[in-house]
C-alpha cells in the first residue's frame, strides 16, 4: 500500500478552544509518517481561520461544515476519506505523549487487533492521572422465571489512579472496550460493521462501536506504551458554549441512551436509571459551576445561583437543540480544503 499506513482523523468532542494545542501535539509528538484529516463542525471564526491556515501550511485535508456535528457524524465524514491500513480517531481536546503512534501500530501488527486503545489520561498536568486503561463491555444474559433479560456490563479500569504509582503494573492486554478520546482501528473492520451509528449522538458510542466489532469477531487491545491525555475541566470559552450545551443536551443524551438500549435489546435496569438521573451533570459542573459561577467567592451564594441559573440554562439549551436541528436540515455538503485524499 502506497503512502503512510495510518490516517489520523480529528473530530470535535465538546469544544473548539483546545484545537490549536491538540493539533500541535499531534505533529510534534508523532514518530512515523501519517496522513491527517481534520473534521471541523461549525467552529468559531477564529478557530476556523486557524485551521484553514494550518491545512495550507501542513498539507492536511480539512473538512468543514457550518453546523455542529455529533462525534459519530464527524467520524463518518473523516472515515470516507481514509484509504490507509489503519485509522486513528482522536478528539480535538487531546494531547499526545512523545512516540504515541508507533506502539499502536506495533500492537495491531503483533496481535491482529481490530482496535487498539492507548492509555488515556485526563486533565493537567498532562499524562499523570489515568482516565482509562481498558475495561469491560458486553451484554450479560440473565434468565428469569418469565423472561430473559439482557444487562449491559460497562466498566473501566484504573480511573483516577496516578500513572507513576501503577506504571509497572500496566501491560499490553486484550480488553473489551476502547474510548473515543483516542483509538486506532483497522480500516477493513468497517467493511464488516459499516460506518459509525449516527443514532448515537452523545454518549455510549464507544460501547456501541466495540460491541459491533466483537460481534463480527474483531478483538480490542489495550496498549499502555502509547499515552494520550484529554484536557477536561477548564473554564469554557464563551465561543464554545453554544456547541457544548447541544453536545451534552438532555435531548441528545436521552436519544443516545434509548437508541443504544433498543439496538442491543437491553433491559431497562439500574444501569439506565443512573444515566437518566444525571443527564445534565456536565453542564452543571463544567458550564455553570466551573465557568459561569467560578468567580463567586461564597459557596452558599454559588449554590443559590446554581438553582436559579440552571432552569434558564435548560430552557436556552432546548432552544439551541431545536435551532441546530433546523440548521442541519438546511445544511449544504461539507467543504474541503488542504491536500486531496490519497492512499
Amino acid at each position: 500500500m502506497k503512502g503512510p499506513q495510518v490516517t489520523i482523523v480529528v473530530v470535535p468532542r465538546e469544544r473548539f478552544g483546545l484545537a490549536a494545542r491538540s493539533l500541535r501535539s499531534i505533529y510534534e509528538q508523532s514518530d512515523i509518517p501519517f496522513r491527517l484529516v481534520y473534521v471541523d463542525g461549525g467552529s468559531p471564526s477564529g478557530v476556523r481561520r486557524y485551521l484553514e491556515r494550518q491545512a495550507e501550511e501542513r498539507g492536511f485535508e480539512l473538512i468543514r461544515t457550518d453546523h455542529y456535528l455529533s462525534p459519530n457524524q464527524a467520524r463518518n465524514l473523516g472515515l470516507q476519506r481514509v484509504k490507509s491500513k489503519y485509522v486513528v480517531f482522536i478528539d480535538n481536546d487531546v494531547v499526545v505523549a512523545p512516540g504515541w503512534l508507533v506502539p499502536l501500530v506495533r500492537c495491531a501488527e503483533e496481535t491482529g487487533a481490530a482496535v487498539v486503545s492507548p492509555l488515556n489520561c485526563e486533565g493537567e498536568p498532562i499524562h499523570e492521572v489515568i482516565h482509562f486503561a481498558g475495561g469491560e463491555c458486553h451484554v450479560r444474559l440473565e434468565e428469569k422465571a418469565d423472561r430473559n433479560e439482557r444487562h449491559m456490563v460497562d466498566t473501566i479500569s484504573r480511573q483516577g489512579q496516578r500513572l507513576r504509582d501503577v506504571r509497572d503494573q500496566l501491560k499490553r492486554e486484550r480488553t473489551e472496550v476502547a474510548e473515543f478520546h483516542c483509538l486506532m482501528a483497522r480500516t477493513e473492520i468497517f467493511d464488516k460493521i459499516g460506518p459509525f451509528d449516527e443514532g448515537m449522538l452523545a454518549v455510549r458510542e464507544n460501547l456501541d462501536f466495540c460491541l459491533m466489532v466483537s460481534q463480527v469477531g474483531g478483538t480490542v487491545y489495550f496498549e499502555p506504551a502509547s499515552i494520550i491525555t484529554y484536557l477536561d475541566g477548564g473554564p469554557l470559552k464563551w465561543s464554545d458554549m453554544p456547541f457544548y450545551v447541544i453536545r451534552w443536551s438532555d435531548e441528545w443524551t436521552l436519544a443516545s441512551l434509548h437508541h443504544f438500549r433498543d439496538k442491543w435489546n437491553l433491559t431497562e435496569d439500574a444501569y439506565f436509571t443512573r444515566q437518566y438521573k444525571n443527564l445534565a451533570w456536565r453542564r452543571k459542573v463544567y458550564l455553570i459551576q466551573n465557568t459561569l459561577l467560578r468567580r463567586v467567592p461564597s459557596w452558599r451564594i454559588r449554590l443559590l445561583l446554581e438553582k436559579l441559573v440552571f432552569p434558564v440554562e435548560e430552557a436556552l439549551t432546548k432552544g439551541s437543540v431545536a435551532r441546530q436541528a433546523r440548521r442541519r436540515a438546511r445544511a449544504v455538503p461539507p467543504r474541503q480544503a488542504g491536500l486531496p485524499a490519497r492512499g
